[in-house]
């Protein structure tokens, strides 16, 4: 097969089988792969973020996984960085680059460039955070929508973060996040990029969610945990919003049973499941959608879009 400078991204909601998807691929185009899920990243969580297995890293080339400790920051802007560079370093090698995950900002700084947002005062966004509290979730729109009235086009009221971000950029700058984002210059002509996105049957996928998760039991997760605790780790850190952290710290300290974890674990894990459908539905428009309960199917489908 001739060499094509394409970029593959695979993405699609947990427990969707992407990664096995992308190790196909990557023996098809003679690719290596790209970590773009943001709680992969941490050297020292494996089990409970379900990083890839090191037999699956012996067969093909995987880069951006376990790399970084769960005590440092890392933003957007620094997985953006580090992508780009080994996006550059494969494409040397007259290989194809595959990216693969479940963050969906990741993928948006790689296909649309990454907005260089001013730095908002901690006072004016401690302000602005009471406000949204005292106000509500549904209040709080309407008072973005008075001050920037853009936001109703580009924002759904669900979108926490997003919510939040526009109102105090706007207070800050007087300017609207969307006005500034029209600046934001994307890294690559969008033709170099492959879209899939894995559309799971709702079904499927809870099954899946649920293998997972007696998988994850099997191989330590609660001694995962354990360690991880031991770290000392401050609760602002987003290694803690691994699913599964706070419901294993819950049942070590007798709370809960060991049943009751699990099914907690499933049920988030489920909700966030639902939220990465949500973010494809709203930011993930142009990409092609893959439905399929096979993982041959769903290859085979892959391959078509593709090409």
């Amino acid at each position: 097969m001739e060499w094509e400078k394409i970029i593959i991204l695979v993405a699609g909601p947990t427990a969707s089988g992407k990664s096995n998807l992308a190790i196909e691929l990557a023996k098809h185009f003679e690719g290596e792969i790209i970590n773009a899920d943001s709680m992969q990243i941490y050297e020292e969580i494996s089990i409970l973020t379900s990083k890839p297995k090191s037999h699956d890293a012996e067969i093909i080339k995987h880069h951006l996984y376990g790399f970084t400790s769960v005590k440092k920051k890392f933003s957007t802007g620094d997985w953006l960085k580090l992508s780009l560079k080994k996006i550059d370093e494969i494409w040397k090698d007259k290989k194809t680059p595959i990216v693969v995950g479940g963050s969906g900002l990741y993928f948006k700084s790689l296909t649309d460039g990454l907005f260089k947002a001013p730095n908002i005062p901690d006072n004016l966004r401690k302000e602005v955070r009471k406000l949204y509290e005292d106000l509500g979730k549904k209040f709080f729109f309407d008072e973005l929508i008075k001050l920037d009235p853009l936001a109703k086009k580009f924002i759904i009221p669900s979108d926490t973060h997003r919510v939040i971000r526009a109102y105090e950029i706007k207070k800050f700058t007087n300017q609207s996040l969307f006005e500034l984002k029209k600046e934001t210059k994307p890294n690559f002509d969008d033709n170099i990029f492959k879209k899939l996105f894995i559309n799971t049957p709702k079904d499927l996928l809870h099954n899946n969610i649920e293998k997972r998760v007696e998988s994850m039991f099997r191989e330590g997760a609660v001694e995962e945990v354990k360690n991880f605790s031991k770290i000392g780790i401050y609760n602002e850190l987003s290694a803690n919003k691994i699913i599964g952290i706070k419901e294993i710290n819950s049942y070590l300290q007798k709370k809960i049973t060991i049943n009751e974890t699990k099914e907690l674990i499933i049920q988030k894990t489920r909700q966030y499941a639902k939220r990465q459908f949500t973010w494809a539905r709203g930011h993930m428009k142009s990409w092609e959608m893959i439905y399929s309960s096979n993982i041959n199917d769903l290859y085979n489908k892959a391959i078509n879009k593709i090409s």
